[in-house]
């Protein structure tokens, strides 16, 4: 049996998997695939409004925020976000927390100045700032909410809601994972391919009150307030990544919410770092455990020696994707909402098996 920790492109649903499949050949007994209906049909328009509409839902949004599925991934949203709300005399505050946050922070010095109020690139990354301040006249303020390279998750929001600012955050590896209060974001992105779907589409959820206050001219595709207009349909979307998005926001939903999947994440978390936690010293997790996230634990075999040996024995059990980042090393193991206790399980047995013999 394959279990797949993959940090992203990661784990989905079986049910949205074999859904998608029969899309492909025949999606809702029209005798069409979904990879070839047009986007300005019927057919996909009820995809769009019934995606968009889940979201609403799920996050429990006001009615100030627009709900957006964009191309470009992540990525695209490091520039989009200060070309659409950063002025070049102006300046936006930004927390350096890994290499996501770090990538954002050189795009928006692309469009004004930026401020880093914090950054943990001499510590490795491995913990994060319990307080920071921030100059009243930023525009924004950004955060990575979770960190899939070094494993730090923040788990108290609530000191982004104080910030006196409007607060964008990059949620692309932990949306919808547990029950915050996604209102009191301005603007959330996050690329679909960890926990919402298929690689190819984003998610944008933006305060349209934060909109059309900046002097520049804005290339129309790249303009939030037009994809607003268009309902997501400014031009072709991601058609059959938007369709994926939707069957898994219905999973989603069947499996109770967002509320129900969080103490399923929360049980898989602690089994995990409970288990890592009582195999010293043959395995160590280097990150502050105050900061560890649900989402993506990290941990490393304390003797490098046996590195490539666990390595293999876990890829001879079926357990893929735990080989940890190029640029953090060790092993990584990514608990996206699709993931099960049970995997999580079969993983904790060989670690302890592992550690019993070379304890």
């Amino acid at each position: 049996m394959i279990r797949n920790f993959g940090a992203g492109p990661s784990i989905l649903p079986k049910e949205v998997c074999e859904k998608a499949s029969q899309a492909i050949i025949d999606f809702n007994n029209t005798g069409l695939s979904i990879l070839e209906i047009g986007h300005r049909t019927a057919l996909f328009q009820e995809v769009m409004d019934e995606a968009r509409g889940l979201i609403r839902e799920l996050m429990n949004l006001d009615n100030d925020h627009e709900v957006l599925f964009l191309h470009g991934g992540a990525t695209t949203q490091f520039m989009q976000v200060p070309m659409n709300l950063l002025n070049e005399n102006e300046m936006a505050a930004y927390i350096d927390t890994g290499v996501w946050a770090s990538k954002a922070i050189k795009e928006a010095k692309l469009f004004g100045h930026v401020d880093i109020v914090y950054s943990g690139k001499e510590s490795g990354y491995r913990a994060l700032p319990k307080n920071f301040n921030v100059t009243p006249t930023s525009k924004y303020l950004h955060v990575t909410t979770n960190n899939t390279i070094y494993g730090t998750q923040w788990h108290d929001l609530s000191m982004f809601y104080h910030a006196g600012v409007p607060v964008v955050a990059d949620m692309s590896s932990d949306i919808l994972s547990r029950e915050i209060d996604f209102s009191k974001f301005d603007l959330i992105y996050a690329g679909a391919q960890k926990n919402m779907g298929a690689a190819g589409v984003n998610l944008v959820v933006v305060n349209k009150n934060i909109l059309g206050k900046v002097s520049r001219t804005i290339p129309t595709i790249m303009n939030y307030r037009n994809h607003i207009e268009a309902g997501s349909l400014l031009n072709t979307p991601p058609v059959f990544a938007v369709y994926v998005c939707l069957l898994t926001l219905q999973w989603l939903k069947n499996q109770g919410g967002v509320r129900v999947i969080e103490k399923m994440n929360e049980a898989k978390a602690k089994l995990f770092y409970d288990t890592l936690d009582s195999l010293l010293p043959v395995f160590k997790g280097p990150v502050a455990k105050e900061d560890r996230s649900k989402m993506n634990g990290v941990f490393i075999v304390e003797d490098p020696s046996l590195e490539k040996e666990f390595s293999e024995l876990c890829k001879n059990e079926g357990m893929v994707g735990v080989k940890g980042h190029r640029l953090s090393g060790g092993f990584r193991v990514s608990m996206y909402n699709a993931l099960t206790l049970e995997s999580v399980k079969a993983l904790t047995g060989l670690m302890k098996e592992f550690a019993r013999q070379k304890g």
